[in-house]
């Protein structure tokens, strides 16, 4: 059965109910608050291994509690909202969520996007042939280093803060350096859940990932090939 602390924040009860029995069921423990100012308080007080996190929230919204939420923590971001346009999906990405589902939702699906997110946090991807550390799986290329079980990922001697699903993207390349990998590969391999997501999704974390190497006065670690996709920067 799993096990890890859900933080559920929406302002319908029926929904809080839902997804409260739901994950309950699969063996989580959940914390469910109607507000955005509950939900900062409740991430500091309970220390959930994954927010679930409604859009349109009363008093303070979802988009600034994951700002809030990023300023101190990559703990990963599961957004919820009625609206699906794309444009809302892209700016939750790009404040540092890690997934986005438009309601109305099935239980079971939010029960597999909560698996797979959990999964990345906790576990390297699959495939490739990692290098042998005590610390865990580790991926070296360039001055870039990562040890996936540790969430640690070290650029030029700089720590690197990056969500689960952006590590899954750095990592998906590293381990293959020189290969070229399609959106729907870094999908499949980084993300764990296709279909879930799209090649724009893909995007957007290449583009938070480059910026937080930038930020911290780094070479970019990705590179675009047109037309095709992304690999290691040689």
């Amino acid at each position: 059965m799993a096990t890890g602390h859900i933080l559920v924040v929406d302002d319908e009860a029926h929904i809080r109910d839902v997804l409260d029995y739901a994950l309950t069921q699969e063996g989580y423990r959940v914390t469910a608050v109607g507000d955005g100012r509950s939900a900062l308080e409740a991430h500091l007080e309970g220390a959930p291994d994954l927010v679930v996190l409604d859009v349109m929230l009363p008093e303070l919204d979802g988009l600034s509690v994951c700002r809030e939420i990023r300023s101190r923590s990559e703990t990963p971001i599961l957004f919820l909202s009625a609206r699906g346009e794309e444009i809302d999906r892209v700016l939750g990405l790009e404040l540092g969520g890690d997934d986005y589902l438009t309601k109305p939702f099935s239980p079971r699906e939010l029960i597999a996007r909560v698996r797979a997110i959990l999964r990345r946090a906790d576990k390297a991807p699959s495939a490739g042939a990692p290098t042998s550390d005590p610390g865990g799986v580790v991926y070296e290329h360039g001055e870039v280093r990562i040890d996936v079980e540790r969430h640690e990922v070290i650029a030029g001697g700089k720590t690197v803060s990056l969500t689960p699903t952006e590590l899954g993207v750095l990592a998906a390349l590293l381990k293959r350096p020189g290969v070229v990998l399609s959106r729907v590969q870094l999908m499949e391999h980084a993300c764990g859940f296709g279909n879930h997501v799209t090649e724009r999704t893909i995007d957007t974390h290449v583009r938070r990932i480059r910026a937080k190497f930038r930020d911290l006065g780094q070479g970019d670690p990705i590179q675009t090939v047109h037309g095709v996709g992304y690999r290691a920067a040689q």
